[in-house]
């Protein structure tokens, strides 16, 4: 799903949220979009006045990069090749991945029909939150590296994922051709190139994301709600929301309808974040600014998101 490009305009204005003894993230740095120190505990985007306008031109990870996400955060998957009957089989495999991305498999002589056919696929999928499994498919040829240096590292590679020794007879990687990159069960996938997908980067919130989702579905879900109501231009009532995903870009949320059904709805960043820190701070911000608005301290002066998507595979 494609959003539309979204930007906040960001007005000064003196109130601000108040601070509860439990509030979720407590800010340590003065508010980083401001340019002079603001004593406050607790951002406020009312107060900015260099950032009038946010303009974004992407919303959410391209394929390749939420297939390397993939790839980074899960160590198991499914492994198919073509049996001697010329019959597709699928095994369980652990898996290690190097700086590109490249699957590292280590293979033992029971494995006897990956001699006779090197084409092969892996299937890797990602569960968030109990309700979205993004998934990728590496098409390629599993190849036996002859060459001892390149062995070693990696050896390597499967030493720091696994933390244990392997013998490097037993190691193999999957030679990457193309992957296919799906959103969810029952969602149409898209094609990645091999390029595409060596040169893009794994999410950075990649490691405390389901982290950060798990602690504001539980101490923050007035603000997720609140998101709904101020960053969202929905036509249905939300009877529950909750954080599906976050990575550097934005937001995923599960909506949930009475009358309509369930939704799925991308709510952006005003700018992107590479840090557990800069998650913090740029939710807590966009939960002030949201907050500002509910109370009619201001009008809103921001786009919202217009498009979202109906889940059906439930």
């Amino acid at each position: 799903m494609l959003l539309q490009t979204q930007s906040l305009a960001l007005l000064p204005l003196t109130p601000s949220k108040p601070i509860s003894k439990t509030q979720f993230f407590r800010l340590q740095k003065p508010n980083p979009f401001r340019k002079t120190q603001f004593r406050a505990p607790r951002c406020s985007l009312s107060a900015v006045s260099e950032l009038t306008r946010l303009e974004k031109t992407c919303s959410k990870p391209f394929p390749a990069e939420v297939s390397r996400t993939i790839v980074e955060l899960v160590s198991v998957g499914t492994l198919s090749t073509l049996t001697q009957e010329g019959w597709p089989l699928g095994i369980g495999v652990r898996f290690a991945v190097d700086t590109e991305g490249t699957p590292v498999l280590c293979l033992d002589a029971s494995n006897s029909q990956f001699s006779i056919d090197r084409r092969s696929s892996l299937h890797v999928q990602l569960e968030q939150s109990g309700l979205r499994t993004p998934q990728c498919t590496i098409v390629g040829s599993i190849d036996k590296p002859e060459d001892r240096k390149f062995l070693k590292y990696l050896h390597s590679v499967w030493r720091k994922r696994f933390e244990e020794e392997v013998d490097e007879d037993l190691i193999y990687v999957v030679d990457v051709e193309r992957v296919l990159q799906m959103e969810d069960f029952k969602e149409v996938g898209t094609w990645v190139t091999s390029s595409d997908y060596k040169n893009a980067q794994p999410d950075p919130l990649r490691d405390f994301s389901e982290k950060l989702v798990n602690e504001i579905n539980t101490n923050s879900i007035e603000d997720i709600n609140r998101f709904c109501n101020i960053y969202a231009d929905l036509d249905f009532q939300v009877s529950e929301a909750k954080l599906v995903w976050v990575d550097r870009l934005g937001l995923d949320l599960r909506l949930w309808s009475p009358q309509n059904g369930i939704f799925e709805v991308r709510i952006p960043f005003p700018r992107d974040v590479t840090d557990e820190k800069g998650a913090k701070s740029m939710f807590n911000c966009m939960a002030q600014l949201a907050w500002e608005v509910e109370k009619n301290f201001h009008a809103p002066d921001f786009e919202k998101v217009k498009q979202v998507k109906q889940i059906t595979n439930v």
